[in-house]
């Protein structure tokens, strides 16, 4: 007996969303029950490098299923493009997600095919898919327009590795986004934008992704963002540019930010009431700390060990964190041989989250050198409720292991109650 032929339409129709769009179509030859099913699938993907298809049989395929699918909506339509595909081909299939009332539209080039041609994306996708809550575009190229951009339903959209027509239609495109609530974005060296705009009145979360250049003048490349509204934001941005935050972020409650800018400190203070924050600021500058900036909900900071003035950083947020409860040390990167040791002086004054809140201290890749070693030290006899501290080591050597738990397991600590672990 078929049993899956037995299960209920809406559960055939889940198992369907998660096979190729090919494989999908092939299920019509099963049985009766099966004959028109997939027509109805919500969720379909085409791949045109799929059991190495001809690509004119593919885009054919693609037409004809598409014309064919008699659902209400397509949840989400996925093309992966790994040949070359004529612009024609978009157009049409652009259309076809305007008449299936397409929620999710994904068009990317497989990273598997490194010498295809990236994909130009006609300007009717601007205008044509009035519909669309998810847009997601990887390695594309997108047409000027003319004619004005619509996207008012666009909740969600993904730009990455795209090149745009320039600077004022990154700007057009995402003005038009008028419930746009979450956006990713991962630049790359010919995307045709200095100054990437992001004034987006509803958005909720944005990541900014966009790394160094040897050929480019990196101090002209740079951000400006005007969302009063976000929550979420994490920025990674290896050039030495800029980052410029208008208006302030009052709703903000999580951050990270991976720079290399010389002006940190000034971005900082525009996200005083953040709740989490990660932190790794390669600058030397004195205007990468938030100095005299109080961060009164900050509960939760992580800080990368790997720049040589990390423990600038961290007395300075300490001393500014009055509520932190929890620490997290980590090296997310390599450190350069060249670089100089950190210098620790400590301070004349315990920072009060040590003595009122601090509840947790962890670090992973402890080294044991003199400056970590003080450093754990002053915060073991100066944290009154610290309650667990965390330790892992960087050697695999078993020997020196040991000998950096003997050391560790001496330091006098403040809180009799604190649990301490040593891996």
């Amino acid at each position: 007996m078929d049993l899956i032929s037995e299960l209920p339409e809406a559960l055939l129709l889940s198992i369907l969303s998660l096979l190729p769009a090919q494989d999908v179509a092939s299920t019509m030859l099963l049985s009766k029950r099966w004959r028109f099913l997939w027509t109805s699938v919500p969720r379909l993907e085409y791949d045109d490098s799929y059991q190495s298809i001809a690509y004119r049989r593919f885009s054919r395929f693609v037409d004809r299923f598409l014309f064919l699918h008699e659902g209400p909506v397509i949840e989400t339509l996925h093309f992966k493009l790994g040949k070359t595909c004529g612009g024609e081909d978009i157009r049409v299939w652009i259309r076809a997600a305007d008449k299936c009332c397409v929620r999710e539209l994904i068009f990317e080039i497989d990273a598997s095919s490194n010498d295809s041609p990236p994909i130009v994306l006609p300007s009717s996708l601007y205008t044509g898919c009035r519909m669309l809550v998810t847009l997601k575009l990887n390695k594309v190229i997108l047409e000027d327009t003319s004619s004005s951009i619509a996207f008012p339903s666009l909740k969600n959209l993904s730009l990455v590795s795209v090149e745009y027509p320039g600077d004022e239609f990154v700007s057009s495109l995402l003005s038009s986004c008028h419930v746009l609530e979450d956006l990713h974005v991962e630049q790359c060296s010919s995307d045709n934008v200095t100054i990437f705009n992001v004034r987006v009145p509803s958005l909720k979360s944005l990541v900014l992704h966009a790394l160094a250049d040897d050929d480019d003048d990196d101090d002209e490349y740079g951000f400006v963002i005007d969302t009063p509204s976000l929550e979420w934001l994490d920025i990674v941005d290896y050039r030495e540019g800029f980052c410029i935050i208008e208006n302030g972020m009052p709703k903000i409650m999580t951050a990270s930010f991976d720079v290399n800018y010389s002006h940190s400190g000034e971005i900082m203070r525009t996200i005083t009431s953040v709740k989490r924050l990660d932190l790794c600021l390669s600058t030397s500058s004195k205007n990468a700390y938030p100095s005299g900036s109080v961060f009164c909900c900050l509960a939760h900071l992580k800080i990368c060990t790997c720049q040589t003035e990390w423990l600038e950083l961290l007395m300075c947020m300490l001393r500014y964190s009055p509520k932190l409860q929890s620490l997290r040390l980590k090296q997310y990167h390599e450190i350069e041989a060249c670089n100089p040791r950190p210098c620790w002086t400590e301070p004349n004054s315990v920072p009060d989250c040590l003595v009122s809140s601090l509840e947790a201290l962890e670090w992973v890749g402890y080294e044991g050198t003199e400056e970590e070693k003080e450093v754990v030290a002053f915060i073991l006899r100066s944290a009154k409720c610290l309650e667990r501290v965390t330790i892992y080591s960087s050697s695999k050597d078993p020997c020196k292991k040991l000998e950096l738990v003997k050391e560790l397991s001496f330091l006098p600590r403040c809180s009799s109650s604190c649990n301490f672990l040593f891996d």
